[in-house]
């Protein structure tokens, strides 16, 4: 255990769960996404922190001796700093844990409207190798009824001057987020954002509401009708069939997902979409995850 003191609660993506977790803001910026819970209490307002606290806790991380190799800056919105910031940020982590190889981050699009792909590539220089993008969808309409505040082209956007600067992305699509009226159109869309985006990881959860769904439902207008196991299944054979990569690495194994898929697209392609057409079409024949076995 790192010796730092969080505000509570943080979150961090699956697969950093062996890296220092830096909290260099409190919350989201943003915070008008309907389908996430993440930072509506009250003691997770948005506020930057001070770059002497950022700087005090890395002593203190290096004092204790304990290795750290990764790096995540949290909370969910640390890019929305100036690129000012961030550099100082990059040089302290650099000059207390000069054993750091790769450091990450959330990005919401919007987040890179003010940075250059040279402010982000002179980021890449100092271990900003990753980033953490939450496109959820590809549909317009649905990213409307979400007030998820991006568009297709903002997304799309983003994930370009990501590439330029010579850092990866990570893209997380959520799987029912349009429900039974806008299933197609949200599964088709988020695909052909990927195809034109080519994202280094792709990675899909079932949308849930632990804290329940009235204010995401007001959102649709009363046309939101959530998908059951087997409409989350169609709606993952038509994302797959939809999706052209070259060589992302596909991930659909959150804990939220009742069936596991794993490979790399295109050249696994053939091999998840049987999968979960046996899925759909044998039930019974590909093991599942069972209700008490998912969660966020």
């Amino acid at each position: 255990m790192y010796p730092l003191n969080y505000i509570e609660p943080v979150f961090r993506p699956p697969s950093e769960w062996q890296s220092l977790i830096l909290q260099v803001t409190n919350g989201c910026s943003w915070n008008n996404c309907t389908f996430c819970e993440m930072y509506t209490l009250e003691n997770k307002k948005f506020r930057p922190k001070p770059q002497q606290e950022i700087e005090q806790e890395l002593i203190k991380v290096a004092a204790s001796g304990l290795p750290v190799r990764r790096v995540f800056l949290a909370d969910g919105d640390a890019m929305t700093l100036s690129f000012r910031r961030l550099k100082a940020i990059l040089e302290a982590i650099n000059k207390y844990l000069p054993g750091v190889q790769r450091i990450s981050s959330y990005c919401l699009p919007r987040n890179l409207n003010n940075k250059t792909v040279e402010e982000l590539a002179e980021l890449r220089t100092m271990g900003l190798s990753l980033m953490y993008v939450g496109c959820e969808s590809g549909d317009n309409e649905v990213l409307g009824f979400i007030k998820k505040g991006e568009t297709y082209a903002s997304s799309l956007t983003a994930l370009e001057k990501i590439h330029a600067a010579g850092m990866k992305s990570s893209v997380m699509i959520l799987n029912g987020l349009g429900g039974q009226t806008f299933l197609e159109q949200h599964a088709i869309n988020s695909a052909k954002l990927m195809n034109d985006a080519q994202p280094h990881y792709l990675s899909t959860l079932v949308v849930s509401f632990p804290m329940g769904d009235e204010r995401f439902r007001e959102g649709f207008n009363g046309q939101f009708q959530p998908l059951q196991q087997q409409d989350l299944f169609r709606e993952m054979e038509l994302l797959l069939d939809t999706l052209e990569l070259n060589s992302t690495i596909f991930r659909s194994d959150h804990a939220s997902n009742y069936l596991v898929l794993k490979g790399t697209l295109g050249k696994d392609k053939q091999r998840l979409l049987d999968t979960v057409r046996s899925a759909l079409h044998q039930p019974g024949s590909i093991p599942l995850r069972q209700e008490w076995q998912r969660g966020l």
